[in-house]
């Protein structure tokens, strides 16, 4: 975010700044002592630069997850170790915690890693197994949970990005995916179910950005298999009429991190727009998901299975798996139906004559 604001900005106009409601403002101002100087202009408060560095810094906390309360405190920190210009006395939070309004706005700095984070650790290698599992604690996965939904829940759409990224980066796209993006897509979803369709653009802000996250991650040289030959590539499609394909982003993620060639098809791809695709990619694997069950197809995916390529006499069919809970039922003979994106990962590396790389317990 830009810092060169004009200071004196109204309660409204920094919400919209922050993303923050006015009420979240209100509230951190009365319970933490997160507030503006105590100076006011026609009877309304103003916030000026200081003030606005110090609410970055709150925000930047919670959604990194600590609780609101520690995230004041180290926020009001921030305004005393910049001290007070203005010659303005420390004022008290709610919690009788002083709190100093300055009237600079702090230059760029290192952000000090919060206590309660956990320990960065070194990306994992593309291609090995995901590193999340050793490093991503069950406090930790409460922890990124918390901070990702706090930032959707105000549309602190570049909060949300860094997040996302930071993730990906630090515990691969798989475990991602598995711990905090489901868990948290779920939360949200429940949320706006059980609350008359609020906090639908909430939703549609976190599904953006995730797949945006996902589609960042890059993709090492392919990997061939020990014998040399050079199989076609993963083929993925959600069934006709399937608009959800997040999963199968998710997918294609953790196959481009570990150099297995895919080819992405997206959303209600058409009966013959998919049969003409395997038949020009020549695919080892085509994955079909759907995600509910009135999507679902079995007739399709037995065509699929039986769709042809190559010479007469040497000809090639792919292997299908059915993923999504819209497969529920009763599947065609031969087709798989992986139950995790590990299980589906795994039998995707199988298909294309790879020994699943090891993965953590």
């Amino acid at each position: 975010m830009n810092d060169s604001v004009e200071p004196g900005l109204t309660t409204g106009a920094v919400a919209r700044l922050l993303g923050v409601s006015p009420v979240t403002l209100r509230s951190w101002d009365r319970r933490y002592g997160i507030g503006p100087a105590d100076h006011r202009v026609g009877g309304h408060r103003r916030w000026r630069p200081a003030d606005i560095a110090v609410l970055r810094e709150m925000c930047r906390l919670t959604a990194a997850g600590l609780p609101p309360a520690e995230s004041a405190r180290a926020a009001r920190a921030l305004r005393e170790r910049d001290g007070h210009a203005d010659g303005t006395a420390p004022r008290s939070g709610s919690d009788g915690t002083p709190g100093q309004a300055a009237d600079r706005v702090p230059g760029p700095r290192s952000s000090p890693t919060p206590r309660s984070s956990p320990t960065p650790r070194s990306s994992p290698t593309p291609g090995g197994p995901p590193a999340g599992d050793r490093g991503l604690s069950a406090a930790g996965v409460r922890r990124e949970c918390r901070g990702l939904a706090r930032a959707a829940v105000r549309l602190d759409a570049p909060a949300v990005e860094e997040l996302l990224d930071t993730l990906v980066a630090r515990y691969g796209p798989v475990v991602a995916w598995e711990k905090v993006m489901v868990p948290v897509l779920h939360a949200v979803g429940r949320t706006w179910e059980t609350s008359g369709d609020r906090y639908v653009e909430v939703e549609h802000l976190l599904s953006w950005h995730v797949s945006t996250a996902l589609r960042r991650v890059p993709s090492p040289p392919a990997r061939c298999p020990g014998d040399g030959a050079a199989p076609g590539p993963v083929l993925l499609a959600c069934v006709p009429d399937e608009q959800h394909c997040l999963a199968l982003e998710a997918l294609a993620a953790g196959l481009g991190g570990s150099g297995v060639p895919y080819r992405m098809l997206g959303a209600a791809v058409p009966v013959e727009a998919l049969g003409a695709a395997v038949r020009r990619t020549g695919p080892a694997a085509v994955v079909l998901w759907s995600q509910s069950r009135s999507t679902a197809n079995v007739p399709l995916a037995r065509d699929v299975a039986a769709t042809g390529w190559g010479v007469r006499g040497a000809r090639n069919t792919p292997a299908v798996l059915t993923a999504g809970p819209g497969w529920a039922g009763p599947r065609p003979a031969g087709v798989l139906r992986p139950l995790s994106l590990r299980e589906a990962l795994s039998a995707l590396a199988g298909a294309r004559g790879f020994s699943p790389a090891p993965g953590p317990a």
